[in-house]
C-alpha cells in the first residue's frame, strides 16, 4: 500500500543561484488554476487507510499567499487523510513564512517545518542568491515556536563559493546552538542550467577545493555529534525520534505518490515523473488523465540495486535479512563483486546483519552506490 506522498509547489518569488528544481517565478502565474489541478490529481490516487507521511516541497510552498495556502492545506486534508501519528511537513523560506501562514499550516494539521536556512553568514547568503538574513531565520524560528511547532528542521549547505572550513564550522555551531531536533547539511552541487553553472563554465565561481570540502563535511559531523545529534543518514542529523519519516520512505525504497508539476513517484513497482511545465502538467488533468511524462515498471534487479544504493545512505545500512525476505536473494551473494571490492577498499563494512558505509565510505558514497549499478541482468 502506498501511504506516503510528496507534493510539489513550483512557485518562487526569487530563484536561487544553485537551484535546479522545477520552479517558476510567482508573478503572473496561474496559481489558483494549478492548485485546482493539484487537487484533481490527488483525487485520482487510490484511497488507502491514511498517509503516514506527507511532504510539501518546491519551489517554495510558502510563497503562496495566506488564502492560497489555506486552499492548498484544505485540499490536502480532504484528499489525503492522515494516520493519527503521521508526519506532515512543509518546506519554508525564512523570508516569506509569516506568523499568519504558520497558523494556517498548524490548523491544517501540518506538524513539521523544514526551513531553508543554508547559512548563518549574511555575505554567503547574498552570494548564493538567498534573500533572507540571519535575523530573518531567528525571527522565523521564534514565530514557529509561537505558532506551536516543535518539530523543526533546517537545511544547511557547505562548500559555498569563497567559504572556508572556519566559515562552515561557524554556521554549524550557530545552528546546533539553537537546539532544534533535526538538521540537514548538504555539500553544494553545481547543476546545469543554474546561475552557478554558467559562472563555473566561465571560470568565475571560486569554489573550495575538494580537500577543503571534505574537511567541512568532517567538521559538520563532529559538531553535530558534539551537539547530541545522531547522523542517521549521510547528510541528516536528528535527536532520537525526530528522524524524517518521509525521507526514510525514500531511503527504505518504499513506495510514495508524487503530485504536482515535475514531481516523481513510485507506485506498484512503477517509477514515474510528471510533466514539469505548468501548461503541460495541467492539460491532461483537465482531460481526466494522469499528468505523467514517463512511467516505467522496475525489474526485480533494478529494485534490488535501488535497495542497496538508497539503503546505504542510512548510517545503519542495509539489513541482509530484510533484503532476503523482500527479494529472496542474499545481497552478499548477488552483489558479491561490489561488496568485496568496496569492503577491500575500506569503504563498506559488514556488521552483524548490516552492510553499511564506513566513516571513510561516507566521503566516497557516490562511488560506492555506483558499484551496485553494474550487475548482470538476472
Amino acid at each position: 500500500m502506498t501511504n506516503a506522498a510528496y507534493i510539489h509547489i513550483p512557485f518562487c518569488h526569487h530563484i536561487c543561484h544553485y537551484c535546479d528544481f522545477n520552479k517558476v517565478f510567482m508573478k503572473n502565474q496561474p496559481v489558483e488554476q494549478y492548485l485546482k489541478c493539484l487537487d484533481e490529481e490527488m483525487g485520482m490516487a487510490e484511497r488507502n487507510g491514511g498517509y503516514k507521511s506527507i511532504f510539501v516541497g518546491g519551489g517554495t510552498p510558502t510563497s503562496l499567499d495566506a488564502q492560497q495556502l489555506f486552499l492548498l492545506v484544505e485540499s490536502i486534508g480532504q484528499r489525503l487523510p492522515l494516520l493519527p501519528d503521521a508526519e506532515y511537513t512543509f518546506e519554508a523560506n525564512p523570508g516569506d513564512l509569516t506568523l499568519e501562514k504558520m497558523r494556517i499550516l498548524k490548523e491544517g494539521g501540518v506538524n513539521r517545518l523544514s526551513i531553508g536556512v543554508q547559512s548563518f553568514n549574511d555575505a554567503h547568503l547574498k552570494r548564493i542568491g538567498r534573500t533572507h538574513t540571519k535575523k530573518d531565520v531567528l525571527r522565523t524560528l521564534h514565530d514557529a515556536e509561537k505558532a506551536g511547532f516543535d518539530n523543526l528542521s533546517i537545511d544547511l549547505i557547505y562548500g559555498l563559493p569563497e567559504q572556508t572550513t572556519d566559515d562552515a564550522v561557524d554556521t554549524v555551531k550557530q545552528a546546533v546552538a539553537l537546539g532544534l531536533p533535526h538538521y540537514s547539511a548538504y555539500s553544494l552541487i553545481i547543476e546545469p542550467k543554474t546561475v552557478f553553472y554558467n559562472l563555473m563554465v566561465k571560470g568565475k565561481l571560486p569554489l573550495p577545493k575538494e580537500e577543503a570540502e571534505a574537511e567541512m563535511y568532517e567538521a559538520v559531523m563532529q559538531e553535530m555529534a558534539a551537539g547530541g545529534l545522531y547522523q542517521y543518514e549521510i547528510s541528516n542529523f536528528a535527536r532520537p525520534g525526530f528522524e524524517s519519516r518521509h525521507n526514510l520512505t525514500y531511503w527504505n525504497n518504499e513506495e510514495y505518490y508524487g503530485f504536482g508539476a515535475g514531481a516523481h513517484g513510485y507506485v506498484k513497482g512503477q517509477r514515474y515523473a510528471n510533466f514539469g511545465p505548468l501548461k503541460k502538467y495541467m492539460e491532461p488533468i483537465n482531460e481526466g488523465r494522469w499528468p505523467r511524462i514517463t512511467s516505467q515498471q522496475t525489474t526485480k534487479q533494478e529494485q534490488m540495486e535501488e535497495e542497496m544504493f538508497l539503503g546505504l545512505r542510512k548510517t545503519e545500512g542495509v539489513s541482509i535479512s530484510a533484503f532476503e525476505n523482500k527479494y529472496s536473494e542474499n545481497p552478499l551473494c548477488f552483489f558479491k563483486e561490489a561488496v568485496e571490492e568496496m569492503t577491500g577498499r575500506g569503504l563498506l563494512e559488514i556488521r552483524e546483519d548490516f552492510i553499511r558505509l564506513t566513516h571513510k565510505g561516507k566521503f566516497l558514497g557516490n562511488e560506492v552506490f555506483q558499484s551496485f549499478l553494474i550487475q548482470p541482468e538476472i
